[in-house]
């Protein structure tokens, strides 16, 4: 039904209900005029008269009231849903699309699901974890989370935090192996390499060298798909591996951990959270965004400050010296 032809059988109805088209008017906050116009052009479509006016009252016509019984229950029925569209639209609750890398993420997401889910006990949330980048609108994103800003056209990104990736090794294996001193001298150490389990290449070590970004192949003595296993190979001193900062940084603090060649690590990545343009979002995925950007933004639990990370890594020469 078209737009005017909707606008025209609601005054119509109002008009049938208050038994004035002045009234219906001012109930519809529109001008008398605007009104009757309106009126008119529904009985010029229709072909039939559907009021009996006089300048003091007007009546239904046989045929206005047939109009009235079949198209005010319908009416009725078009209000209440819209009515209901926009109170979902303001109600923290139902589904909640989310999206994110399903490496290194997790931890960090499951925080603010949880926190968000006993503070909104409403919240279904619906969470898809991969690498790859889909399509915004075909997946039906509410809120989605990347590292790097979003690609997509039109949609809006938010920094979060700086995402360091950082050489690890546990003790047991420093003072087996020593410790690396230079990029170069990685290539006589046991290393873990992590396969994109989107893509199934294998991920390059990057470090920074000098004000450049460079990847530096190194020979896997391990090489897995699961960032969780790479962790535990690490952890148990069996390689050395380049961790993200966000799942490197509790275990650096607890000394399970300590971070090697700290002046080559690259400051080029962050978290982002990314959503449409929120004049049109459903008040959950507000609420959520709201939530994320207040925990996580430059969020000093998930990085590692250069002083903590020149300790550590001071820590660990002691070990193999």
């Amino acid at each position: 039904m078209a737009i005017n032809e909707l606008r025209s059988i609601s005054i119509f109805v109002k008009a049938a209900e208050l038994g004035s088209l002045r009234k219906a008017a001012a109930a519809l906050d529109i001008s008398p005029q605007a009104a009757s116009q309106a009126l008119a052009q529904l009985e010029h479509h229709l072909d039939v008269r559907l009021f009996h006016r006089t300048t003091r009252s007007m009546a239904l016509t046989d045929e206005g009231r047939r109009l009235l019984e079949e198209a005010q229950p319908s009416l009725i029925g078009l209000q209440r849903a819209l009515r209901t569209a926009k109170q979902a639209k303001d109600e923290i609750s139902g589904p909640l699309r989310i999206v994110g890398p399903r490496s290194t993420f997790q931890p960090v997401l499951w925080r603010l699901l949880e926190e968000f889910c006993q503070q909104y006990p409403g919240i279904v949330p619906d969470v898809q974890l991969e690498d790859r980048v889909g399509n915004w609108v075909e997946d039906r994103i509410d809120v989605g989370f990347r590292l790097g800003p979003s690609p997509h056209e039109g949609v809006i990104a938010r920094r979060l935090f700086p995402v360091q990736l950082i050489i690890c090794g546990s003790p047991a294996y420093l003072e087996r192996h020593g410790v690396p001193k230079s990029v170069s001298a990685l290539q006589s150490h046991r290393c873990s390499v992590f396969r994109n389990p989107g893509t199934g290449k294998v991920v390059p070590w990057r470090l920074r060298v000098g004000d450049d970004e460079v990847e530096e192949p190194v020979v896997p003595a391990i090489c897995t798909n699961d960032e969780v296993l790479e962790l535990h190979a690490v952890l148990s001193g069996q390689v050395i591996g380049q961790l993200a900062g966000v799942t490197a940084a509790p275990y650096i603090r607890s000394t399970q951990l300590v971070p090697l060649l700290v002046d080559h690590i690259p400051d080029g990545y962050s978290y982002f959270v990314y959503f449409g343009s929120r004049s049109s979002q459903p008040a959950r995925a507000r609420a959520f965004i709201d939530l994320a950007v207040t925990r996580l933004v430059d969020n000093p639990e998930y990085v590692l400050s250069a002083k903590e990370l020149r300790m550590e890594s001071r820590r660990g020469r002691a070990l193999s010296s």
